[in-house]
């Protein structure tokens, strides 16, 4: 999760970037390849009551679409970002609640998927996991307000206080895959009448940086695929979204080798995040490591400002690294869920012009490898790109490039 609130021409500081930011073991995968104390607060109980109180008879009405299928009809996605997931409640972190009309503003504005940040865990009984109702009601009403738009809609669990992320261990590993099950049993079966448009994604950026830890992340994944199957009803045949390790292009290509196993086949896709170079897309000061990059592209490097060239992650790498999710994933069958992405304007650099057209190219660029490479894009936005208050356009240069790279 990026808690990133943008206007336009501005970067503002990112918000707990990394410390907010994504039952199986190896012999039973699926070969592919041929705040902390919180967390571990809410990591303790090793099982909750069964929610799965009502399951059906698969129903394969309104489901006809496999994960390949569904994929070639997203064409450009946006995220309603620190909105849903923010801790403390939807308006907490500065947005206004989300309206029908909004939802019709983002169709309205060339996009035809949604994939929507969201907490549990605060909204949950500590002791059972039991969500409130009042809190499955509102996020079904934001889901039913996408369908109605025939919008393709994301729903996961998002950084949620970090009961997960920060707890891929094996000492938290029963009691988070408790809590997995008990959510996504209730999450699953509320949701259960909506039709193919409606998505499920397991986690949002689960940090991995080994085999042990994918191993652990992949039994997460695991029982989230278990618990909505179990459900029954359309979710058979739900196409379900599991996260790479740490949503990271490079941990994916060398540290996913496996994926859970789903009793229906086809019906699965991986996600990553794309935000290279950090420097160009994120940082929001400079570091004694190194220097914010404000210019991109190899026609948009400055001579009034060379120091702000960016020296890495042009256009040869971005080619690079999607062309790794195309032979990992999609050549496989496997859609890939490029679930955030952004690069954004600042007001400091000398060389304004180029700078402008940096981040209109990043835009377009990406945008473009991405569904290349059959990466599906969702452009990471908190309220600087569409305006949640006024159902405007607050960047209309980086809406016009992301149309133009989806084309």
């Amino acid at each position: 999760m990026r808690r990133i609130n943008l206007t336009p021409l501005l970067v503002i500081a990112i918000c707990s970037l990394f410390a907010c930011n994504r039952e199986i073991n190896r012999s039973s995968a699926t070969p592919i390849n041929g705040e902390k104390s919180q967390g571990d607060a809410n990591a303790r109980r090793a099982s909750y009551p069964s929610y799965n109180t009502n399951p059906l008879p698969p129903d394969p009405t309104g489901m006809s679409g496999n994960a390949v299928q569904l994929a070639s009809k997203i064409k450009l996605g946006i995220n309603i970002g620190n909105t849903l997931e923010a801790i403390g409640g939807e308006t907490a972190w500065g947005n206004p609640q989300i309206t029908k009309s909004y939802i019709d503003f983002i169709k309205q504005s060339g996009f035809n998927a949604v994939r929507i940040p969201c907490s549990w865990d605060q909204y949950a009984n500590a002791s059972t996991a039991e969500i409130q109702a009042q809190w499955l009601d509102r996020v079904k009403q934001v889901v039913q307000y996408c369908i109605d738009d025939s919008l393709y809609a994301i729903l996961n669990i998002h950084w949620d206080g970090g009961w997960l992320d920060n707890n891929i261990t094996t000492q938290a590993q029963a009691s988070v895959n408790a809590k997995q099950k008990a959510f996504w049993e209730q999450i699953a079966t509320k949701m259960r009448d909506f039709d193919e448009h409606l998505l499920f994604a397991s986690a949002n950026e689960p940090p991995v940086e080994n085999a042990t830890q994918m191993n652990i992340l992949l039994s997460y994944h695991q029982t989230f695929i278990n618990a909505v199957r179990s459900t029954g009803g359309r979710n058979t045949y739900r196409v379900l979204v599991v996260q790479a390790p740490s949503t990271d292009i490079d941990k994916a290509a060398t540290l996913m080798n496996t994926l859970p196993t789903d009793p229906t086949p086809n019906r699965m896709m991986t996600e990553v995040h794309y935000y290279s170079p950090y420097q160009f897309c994120l940082m929001s000061a400079d570091a004694t490591w190194g220097n914010m990059f404000y210019y991109w592209g190899q026609n948009n490097h400055s001579t009034i400002e060379p120091a702000r060239n960016a020296t890495w992650g042009e256009e040869d790498y971005v080619i690079a690294e999607f062309q790794k999710m195309k032979a990992k994933f999609a050549d496989k069958g496997i859609p890939v869920i490029l679930g955030e992405f952004g690069a954004y304007r600042r007001s400091t650099p000398l060389d304004m012009e180029k700078h402008q057209a940096s981040v209109d190219h990043w835009a377009t660029f990406v945008t473009n490898q991405a569904i290349a490479n059959g990466l599906e894009p969702f452009w990471w936005d908190t309220g600087g790109l569409l305006s949640r208050s006024s159902n405007t356009v607050l960047d209309q240069r980086t809406l016009n490039s992301l149309i133009q790279g989806a084309q």
